[in-house]
């Protein structure tokens, strides 16, 4: 054992709790059964079966009230695992349920057998007939395939609120919607095709045209039922026109018996019903879309009405207008949505009945935009709005920042609402619609049932097309709570079916708390064709039973999911998922929602369980070492739960004294370790990299992987001895070259200037000489002690760079230039915390600059270019998005070449200032799919602005990453 390994009782919960009903049995404490990993692993290999009670309780966390433990996590590469998989399962009887984002609200991706994860292998787009179609992985989110349409002028049909985490086969599985698909621009109207595997291992490409010969070679019973079925429908009259017209809303309740009418083939057939069947008829292993066009001109309007009825009537007003989306929110969304960054924060003070309506025109050019703002102005004209609080315009606007922060309010519904919930309650998202002709009466009935149930719902939906949503919070664990949950649900669908001749699921698919219900909406006749056709299917019952047929009244009431309270930062959080695309570790260990999903089942075990203890066990390495502690899921999460903080204060947590004092005592001295430091990699540069990695290697198993960095052959050579010479008569601002570029030089063969070079001629060339002070040997930005969550080091080192810097920049009259962006935020915005009162007063007079926005705000105005490269790569670092510049990196590259280039799957690099060297492993993990994407042509130069990211990128691309500083200076140069 390593010398320092640090102990994980310092990770136990803190706050006992009573055990919780849905706590994991002990019989899983040792993870997977031995039978059914041993079988599994001789089917797939070893790295493809995922077996450990972390790994079992980690994948049962996703965005529904339910929760269900796999006995094993298989992670599928292809169709030839998939296959595996269910000829097995056939085999041994078990039951096999696809898993890809896990943002279903149902519980349609959690299974109690086998769950497959179909998103880590499974992404990618191929744009066809120049953006007309697309050919799409399954694990593709919606956001990376309009990316990917968006240079064509085309989108997607589906738009869910979750687009951002939720992946096309879960939307296509779903036939999930959002604010503007309606019932014309949903997966069943804009599917061209897709390629599907049925639980027979059977694959059928619905795009080949000799897809039925050959399905009737392979299946033959399967064709000759599903026309059987079909002849049948067609002989009932009454039948068809009840199918035809529970779809002219929008319904995802059940089956798409209307496949059986649009149909005329058996694969036909099977392509309509593919659409919202949950995983329980296949396996949908890719998919083409027709897309839509981009139309990129838009006139929105937040519009506040005194009551819900009120909104509800005014929405036919917009539909007639033409108006794409018409959004609404109640006062309880609004109120809740104070929590998402960028929303007014009087909002918090509107009145309990005020609901607000979001409109949305589109239009090609300028021409209808014009047509569309004269309709909006004349339905206006006919409403009675309120303006509540100062905040509140009730005007149509233009500014893309404004439109943002409405849909960002929007979109932030479910999570917001939930993470405002009282603590230690399940949130339960409903979904239904009735004919938008009858919403504002539906609103009445739905406000009314609420009342004599005691709830006080949050509602919002596509008011546009009838459909609405609603939250309930609930306590899981109180028998009398489920059954006032269970009593408002029996009335709610009577309500919705009897009353409005409504649909009970409009866009989030049956799920399991709908299943009891099918039958009242549907009838025995529909529902038993239901129940024929997922025989005939799946004869064997195999797929995701339970979860959209399920003869269970009280089906919706079992596997509720219990919430215990954890530490502050998360216990806001429902598991929404919409953490995990971003975060850097979600394909080698954990993602933020995993972290916390792990964090309540130690909650919910009793004290010394052999499962809690097994879970904090593994806690270390698979959430705490191995996050890279960027909180970019901080800024994917709608109420802003910063899971990397989290992680930092445990890091901290299991530190023992002795080690925060030597972390103290190492920033008082931070001069004497940084000459140390840059004199280290000098002569390092005159070893072997095999030598250095061997010898680092063995250090790390001596003292502990967490302290001792690996080396790695990408990491550069020392920085120069001095900085440049400048004088502060004259300077226009401080120029504070962080620490890693006083220690570490350029990439290997570079030629030119050094940064801090380059960076003193822009300026001096720009007419904007800019100033370094003689004293910056031994200050830092603190992030190293920061990152690591040694509290006493951060603060020694905290306040000295902002007394350092106020006495620098004249008391704040000058600005700080920072050539890092990392050290730019962390200057800027993670010392305040650690400051004493009086340096607070001292940091808030400071204006903290990243060299970046300098140079495209300041410098770049009064440069010449005179060459420019062809093409440039960018790797925005995440402390950009932390900070907003993203914009001002690219308007630099811009500068220097002709073509520049963001890719598609770029994320946190994780690098993280040394975690990558501590865990090479994370890095090489985060970088894959961007790497992948750099790597299928070749780039003229390949820009950052962080030095340590950059050594990341090189590490994964081969590429040498540098800062674009020194491609403008290059490109300026006389």
């Amino acid at each position: 054992m390593p010398l320092l390994e640090p102990k994980p009782e310092a990770l136990r919960p803190i706050v006992p709790q009573d055990p919780a009903p849905d706590r994991v049995p002990a019989a899983l404490a040792v993870g997977t059964p031995g039978p059914l990993r041993r079988e599994l692993t001789a089917v797939l290999g070893a790295e493809k079966v995922l077996w450990k009670v972390s790994d079992l309780v980690r994948y049962a966390a996703d965005a529904s009230p339910y929760r269900f433990v796999p006995q094993v996590v298989v992670v599928a590469e292809d169709i030839d695992d998939i296959s595996a998989v269910l000829s097995y399962a056939h085999g041994k009887g078990r039951e096999v349920v696809f898993r890809a984002a896990g943002t279903s609200l149902n519980g349609q991706a959690q299974g109690e057998d086998i769950l497959v994860d179909v998103r880590r292998h499974w992404s990618g787009v191929e744009v066809l007939d120049g953006g007309a179609r697309a050919r799409i992985q399954p694990g593709t989110t919606v956001v990376r395939a309009n990316a990917a349409l968006a240079p064509y002028g085309r989108v997607l049909g589906p738009d869910p609120a979750s687009a951002i985490a939720c992946t096309v086969g879960g939307v296509v599985a779903n036939n999930a919607s959002g604010m503007a698909a309606g019932t014309t621009r949903n997966s069943y109207r804009t599917l061209a095709s897709l390629t599907f595997v049925l639980p027979t291992g059977t694959v059928v490409d619905t795009g080949d045209p000799r897809a039925d010969d050959e399905l009737a070679h392979a299946e033959p019973a399967l064709c000759a039922g599903l026309l059987a079925i079909k002849r049948e429908i067609e002989a009932d009259p009454l039948l068809t026109a009840r199918i035809r017209a529970k779809h002219e809303i929008k319904n995802t309740n059940g089956y798409r018996l209307d496949a059986f009418l649009d149909g005329a083939t058996p694969v036909q057939i099977l392509r309509g019903l593919m659409v919202g069947s949950e995983g329980t008829f296949g396996f949908i292993s890719e998919v083409v879309f027709d897309t839509l066009p981009l139309d990129r001109r838009l006139s929105s309007a937040l519009l506040f009405f005194p009551a819900l009825s009120a909104a509800a009537a005014a929405v036919p007003l917009f539909n007639e207008a033409g108006a794409l989306a018409v959004e609404l929110m109640d006062g309880n969304t609004l109120r809740a949505s104070v929590s998402v960054a960028g929303v007014p924060q009087d909002w918090a003070e509107l009145p309990k009945g005020t609901t607000a309506l979001l409109v949305e025109f589109r239009a090609p050019d300028e021409a209808g935009q014009e047509a569309f703002e004269r309709a909006a102005a004349a339905a206006l004209a006919k409403l009675d709005l309120v303006a509540p609080v100062p905040s509140v315009t009730n005007e149509f606007t233009r500014d893309p920042q404004r439109i943002g922060g409405y849909w960002k309010a929007r979109k932030a519904f479910v999570s917001a609402v939930g993470g405002a919930r009282p603590s230690g309650t399940t949130l339960i998202t409903e979904d239904f619609a009735v004919p938008p002709s009858r919403l504002a009466e539906a609103c009445e009935g739905l406000l009314a049932l609420q009342e004599e149930h005691g709830f006080d719902a949050a509602v919002a939906g596509h008011a546009a097309h009838g459909n609405l949503h609603f939250l309930l919070a609930f306590d899981a664990g109180d028998p009398a709570d489920v059954r006032r949950y269970a009593a408002f649900m029996e009335d709610f669908c009577r309500m919705t079916v009897e009353r409005f001749d409504g649909s009970l699921k409009a866009e989030h698919a049956t799920g399991r708390n709908i299943t009891p219900f099918l039958q009242l909406e549907w009838g025995p006749r529909a529902t038993e064709l239901m129940w024929r056709t997922k025989q005939l299917i799946d004869p064997d019952g195999v797929l995701a039973p339970r979860i959209v047929l399920n003869r269970d009244p009280e089906g919706h009431l079992h596997g509720l999911k219990t919430i215990p309270r954890v530490e502050a930062e998360a216990d806001p959080c429902i598991e929404c998922g919409f953490c995990e695309p971003t975060c850097p570790s979600g394909d080698l260990t954990t993602t933020p929602r995993q972290r916390i999903a792990l964090r309540r089942e130690m909650m919910r075990q009793p004290a010394g369980s052999p499962v809690g203890e097994n879970l904090l066990d593994a806690y270390g390495y698979d959430a705490v070492d191995t996050c890279a502690g960027d909180s970019t899921c901080r800024i994917a999460c709608p109420v802003g739960i910063d899971t990397g903080a989290l992680m930092k204060d445990f890091r901290h947590r299991r530190h023992s004294p002795r080690e925060e004092r030597v972390a103290a005592l190492t920033a008082k001295n931070f001069k004497a370790v940084e000459i140390s430091a840059r004199l280290a990699v000098a002569a390092a540069d005159r070893i072997s990299d095999r030598l250095l990695s061997s010898v680092t290697g063995l250090a790390r198993k001596a003292v502990r992987p967490d302290l001792v960095p690996r080396w790695l052959p990408e990491i550069p050579g020392a920085a120069a001895r001095g900085l440049p010479r400048t004088s502060v008569v004259g300077a226009v601002a401080v120029y504070y070259p962080a620490c890693v570029n006083r220690i570490f030089g350029e990439p290997e063969g570079h030629r030119g200037p050094s940064l801090p070079e380059a960076v003193v001629a822009l300026c001096a060339r720009a007419g904007k000489p800019v100033w370094i002070p003689g004293d910056v040997t031994g200050t830092c930005c603190a992030t190293i002690w920061h990152s690591k969550g040694y509290d006493l080091g951060n603060t020694v080192m905290a306040n000295r760079i902002v007394e350092a810097a106020w006495r620098w920049t004249a008391g704040g009259r000058l600005p700080l230039v920072v050539d890092a962006s990392s050290c730019t935020l962390g200057i800027a915005h993670e010392v305040v915390p650690y400051l004493t009162d009086d340096n607070q007063e001292l940091h808030a007079e400071l204006t903290v600059v990243d060299s970046i926005v300098w140079a495209a705000d300041e410098l770049l105005p009064a440069l010449t270019v005179h060459r420019r490269e062809g093409s440039a790569v960018l790797h925005p670092t995440c402390s950009m998005q932390h900070l907003g510049d993203r914009a001002q990196l690219r308007t630099v590259a811009e500068a220097c070449a002709d073509e520049v280039v963001v890719p598609d799957d770029l994320r946190c690099c994780a690098f993280a200032g040394d975690r990558g060297m501590l865990h090479q492993e994370l890095t090489e993990s985060a970088t894959a799919r961007e790497a992948a994407e750099v790597g299928r042509r070749a780039y003229d130069t390949y820009l950052s602005a962080n030095r340590m990211c950059e050594v990341g990128m090189e590490h994964a691309t081969g590429r040498p990453y540098h800062s674009v500083l020194l491609d403008l200076e290059r490109a300026t140069r006389p």
